[in-house]
């Protein structure tokens, strides 16, 4: 039986994380202690291990310096279906006595021999205590800087995988080691001093196989000759910064890694898996300031101390199952990776059988796996073993192989070290940075220097020059005042002998003239007060005759008016008397034709026929035409005659009619004409499209909406109309009067109006926007066989143009129908009893198969196995083909259909 990865297929690039990972969990305040998180210590060091760790001085290696024995745990596995029934005679092999820490094994009935370990755990033991026990004081020990190794060994199928790789996907409850040690290592970590890395590969057939990277399956183990460190510097690392990032890699990773069917497992791992974390860790608190030369400690070497670095590393190994080639039934290929398998496993046994009896030569490079675990075993690493074991009696060989293999274990003392450095490199960046900024700082201080000694000189040089210019002009006017003054005083002298002069001669002439010219002054002071008043006079006359003139034109003007407002208040009032008698003519043509139809209607049902297909009540779409009989042809007769003699306008002018009752009968009329398309331009352009939303929003009553639903499904038919409908709101006032209402038939109608604008593929995004396959679904509450059946019909048209968009190359991401949730109905409804539901949905589904970014979806929804008996079962030959091709054109539904083992060419 050939080997394959876990997710059937075989790698052929190299992974790439491009995207940053970001850290959700904040550090907790508390100190991630528990009471068993310390080094266990021993009663004597065994030997020296063969590594060092590089520390910032020789005395710190000795204060770090803890002996640890290896831990192991033992963990029972609950009997399996196949073990119920084979082993239902015989009693299990095992017998747990956890409070005591003890195992027994049976030899017979009466015998048994009794092994301790440092803990039992039964098969009912949780996930939680399993890590609490056996992983949870490793990772501490790793978060304090020490190196730590958590290993399962057993049986095939014993559970060792489960143990520490279960990602706890489904139940968060059955997460394993490795999940929850990342889970505290993530939650104790500063995202901003410390850092996280992860490797994750693979031991097979000698070979170590990068599980992030299939393509890299020849990586060489290094060797620190100083330190005695091993590592794999070729496999990928990944830095982490959240716990989802994580699950990411495992589950990568595990779809990589080669399992294969035994008869002890049905998927049993044929290599080992170890997974390598990587912890840098800052201390905070370390004095390791610089001193000076007189032995004082400067405030710069202070800030510039460097920082200790602390790192550690976790491994995790899950080891592949020993088994015996008789019992697991392999071949061919298969034997030889048993045979791989058991040689490694063989050669860590020897390891450990050699340090647990202190022998001079432990054989170490006898494999690739204790090459790895050389830390592990008799190095620095605190390690816990945990051995996972079965119940039953068939086994007890294996089983007891495995115990024996731990009770050797814990005989091997490790010596536990804290790798601590001084982060010289990250100092060095300081001191650079630093310097930098104090080079551009006294350079800047500098330069600002010389620019103020230049910006105080060139100010000096400008105030003496002010200086001196002021004075030169001071001088200046001062010089041009006394001048003045001079020349003022000189002219003030001879004007004040002219002045004397002039006085001195009018004196003479002015006693003979002063009486002659006061008198004349008099008079013409008098003249002109008279002549004021007269035209003072004037001008209030001429003011008076203007104010007659205007009121007696604005009185001929009022007066003409208001004969004019008379003639038109006159003609009102015969025109609202005209008005009132054709509306009442009207309102009896309505009601008389409401009367026909209605007993036209009752009469064809009494004898057996179909309803009429224009009519808002009947149970058949109101946009499907029929041949109608007599009956129907007068009706449409009648229609046409009140369409001739009233007029389309008035008819809609009605829809706005306060009475409750002629709104009905109007809507009605309106409906049964939209059901002609020769009507359906007409009454668009009338306006009575925007009159049929209008009812929609602003009535209350259930009638009006289903009948004005079913004229607008009618006018929807028309691509035109459709646009129309969209641009006014249409699919927003259908979608709330779905909500609201109750009665089947109002439902079926606005099913109806939404399938047909489902088939108008420029539509369907803001269709979808705003709620019309969100309605559609809803509707489904009613379970009337009749608007399932529109719904299924809208479903289909829209995955029909969809369809058509994926061809066209318009259209990339997933269906829109998957998006608001239809895939569920779709699914349950594909084998309806009613054949228009089935016959609808079957289209639907045919059409969502066709592209493979619907795939995945259909896959978990279950619609697999629904195509492929559509394919086979199908009524109609044109969707059994389509389903047939589809299923065979689909990658994902051909894996599916091997992986199932269905033959399905």
């Amino acid at each position: 039986m050939a080997t394959v990865y876990r997710n059937g297929t075989v790698p052929k690039g190299a992974l790439k994380v491009d995207r940053p990972l970001s850290m959700n969990s904040t550090s907790k305040s508390s100190s991630f202690k528990s009471k068993n998180s310390g080094p266990a210590p021993a009663s004597g060091i065994r030997r020296k291990s063969t590594g060092s760790v590089a520390n910032s001085a020789a005395s710190t290696k000795d204060a770090t310096s803890v002996s640890g024995r290896v831990r192991v745990a033992v963990r029972l596995r609950p009997r399996n279906a196949e073990e119920m029934v084979a082993d239902a005679d015989f009693a299990d092999c095992v017998e747990l006595q956890p409070e005591l820490k003890r195992l027994k094994l049976r030899r017979n009935n009466w015998d048994s021999d009794t092994y301790e370990f440092d803990e039992v755990l039964t098969e009912f033991s949780s996930q939680k205590r399993v890590y609490e026990v056996v992983a949870k004081p490793v990772v501490e020990s790793v978060l304090d800087g020490y190196n730590g190794t958590v290993m399962a060994y057993g049986q095939t199928g014993t559970g060792k995988t489960y143990t520490l790789g279960r990602l706890g996907e489904e139940d968060t409850a059955d997460r394993g080691i490795m999940v929850r040690a990342m889970e505290d290592i993530l939650a104790e970590i500063t995202p901003a001093n410390d850092s996280v890395s992860v490797s994750y590969f693979q031991l097979y057939m000698e070979s170590i196989q990068d599980l992030l990277d299939p393509v890299n399956d020849n990586i060489s183990i290094v060797e620190d000759h100083k330190t005695g460190d091993v590592s794999v510097p070729g496999a990928t690392a990944v830095d982490i910064r959240d716990q989802k990032s994580f699950l990411e890699l495992l589950r990568l990773g595990e779809a990589h890694r080669f399992a294969a069917n035994t008869k002890l497992n049905t998927e049993s791992s044929r290599s080992h898996a170890i997974l390598m974390v990587h912890v840098e860790r800052s201390v905070k608190g370390r004095d390791s300031a610089i001193s000076s030369e007189n032995g004082s400690t400067s405030h710069t070497a202070k800030a510039f101390k460097p920082p200790v670095v602390r790192k550690s590393k976790l491994v995790v190994v899950d080891l592949a199952g020993s088994e015996r080639i008789d019992k697991s039934g392999s071949e061919a290929h298969t034997l030889e990776e048993a045979k791989s398998i058991n040689l490694s496993l063989s050669a860590l046994g020897k390891c450990i059988n050699a340090l647990a009896e202190n022998s001079a030569h432990v054989p170490v490079r006898d494999s690739k796996l204790t090459r790895l675990l050389r830390d592990s075993f008799g190095g620095t690493a605190r390690t816990s073993l945990v051995i996972t074991i079965g119940p039953s009696p068939r086994h007890r060989g294996e089983t007891a192989s495995t115990i024996m293999f731990g009770q050797r274990a814990m005989k091997v003392e490790n010596m536990l070290k804290i790798k601590e450095e001084f982060d010289y490199k990250s100092l060095s960046r300081r001191l650079e940075i630093q310097l930098d900024k104090q080079i551009a700082e006294h350079e800047r201080q500098q330069k600002g220097f010389q620019d103020e000694i230049e910006r105080i000189a060139q100010e000096a040089q400008i105030r003496i020059t002010e200086a001196e210019k002021g004075y030169a002009e001071a001088l200046e006017r001062e010089r041009l005042q006394y001048q003045k003054d001079y020349m003022d005083a000189i002219s003030k002298l001879e004007e004040q002998w002219a002045e004397n002069k002039q006085k001195h001669e009018n004196e003479k002439a002015k006693s003979s003239m002063l009486s002659a010219s006061m008198e004349v002054a008099e008079l013409k002071k008098k003249f002109e007060n008279e002549t004021l008043l007269r035209k003072a006079a004037e001008e209030e006359i001429d003011n008076l005759k203007n104010q007659v003139a205007q009121w007696k034109r604005s009185e001929a003007a009022g007066n003409s008016e208001i004969l004019k407002l008379r003639k038109m208040l006159e003609d009102e009032a015969c025109q609202k008397a005209k008005l009132e008698e054709e509306i009442a003519v009207l309102q009896s043509q309505l009601l008389q034709l409401s009367f026909e139809a209605d007993e036209t209607r009752r009469s064809l049902d009494r004898g057996g026929t179909v309803k009429l297909p224009g009519t808002l009540d009947s149970p058949i779409p109101p946009f499907m035409h029929q041949h109608l009989g007599d009956s129907g042809d007068g009706e449409k007769a009648s229609m046409a005659k009140l369409f001739e003699q009233v007029g389309l306008s008035k008819i809609l002018s009605l829809l706005e009619s306060e009475d409750a009752d002629v709104q009905i009968h109007a809507v009605k009329v309106v409906a049964n004409l939209a059901a002609e398309e020769a009507n359906q331009e007409k009454i668009v352009k009338a306006g009575g499209l925007n009159s049929l939303l209008t009812l929609l929003r602003s009535s209350n009553d259930e009638t009006i909406h289903r009948v004005a639903a079913g004229a607008i499904a009618n006018l929807a038919m028309n691509e035109t109309n459709q646009e129309l409908i969209m641009s006014h709101g249409g699919i927003s006032l259908l979608s709330v009067t779905a909500a609201k209402a109750e009665d089947p038939q109002t439902l079926r109608m606005v099913a109806g109006a939404i399938a047909n604008l489902c088939g108008n593929e420029k539509l369907q995004a803001k269709l979808r926007g705003e709620g019309g396959v969100k309605a559609l679904l809803g509707m489904v509450r009613c379970r009337h066989p009749d608007v399932l059946a529109q719904v299924a019909r809208g479903i289909a048209n829209f995955a029909k143009c969809e369809s058509r968009a994926y061809t066209q190359g318009s259209k990339t991401g997933k269906s829109l129908l998957i998006e608001d949730g239809t895939l569920p109905w779709i699914v349950q409804n594909a084998n309806n009893e009613a054949s228009p539901i089935r016959r609808h949905i079957e289209l639907a589904l045919c059409h969502l198969a066709q592209h493979e970014v619907n795939a995945k979806d259909m896959l978990k929804a279950g619609a697999l196995w629904e195509l492929v008996r559509i394919s086979r079962d199908c009524s109609r030959d044109d969707i059994r083909t389509l389903a047939y091709r589809t299923l065979t054109s689909s990658p994902s539904f051909q894996a599916e259909l091997k992986r199932q083992r269905i033959d399905y060419g």
